[in-house]
């Protein structure tokens, strides 16, 4: 049996074809994090960087869109958004 491009559901795997991406952005944020933080990044600067970078990524948005209308994807960023800044904020004002 032979399977061609026509029979495979892009739209359904599109999530799976993504993972290796999400573990690659935590492999190269960690030690670039270590390295804001050693070079005088305070941490909740390093973790709200962190946070931005894997919650407001790409893929992220290209999941949402195949499950969310373009409004609700807007309201998600600016959601997410502002509490990544206050999560940083108090992580500054507490560390």
């Amino acid at each position: 049996m032979q399977i061609t491009s026509s029979k495979i559901n892009y739209k359904k795997y599109l999530p799976l074809a993504l993972l290796p991406v999400w573990f690659a952005i935590y492999h190269y944020l960690k030690p670039l994090s270590d390295y804001l933080i050693e070079k005088g990044a305070s941490l909740g600067t390093a973790l709200a960087f962190m946070m931005a970078v894997i919650g407001l990524s790409l893929p992220e948005m290209i999941i949402l869109r195949k499950v969310l209308k373009l409004p609700l994807i807007f309201t998600f960023i600016g959601v997410v958004a502002t509490g990544i800044i206050i999560i940083g904020f108090l992580f500054n004002i507490i560390f």
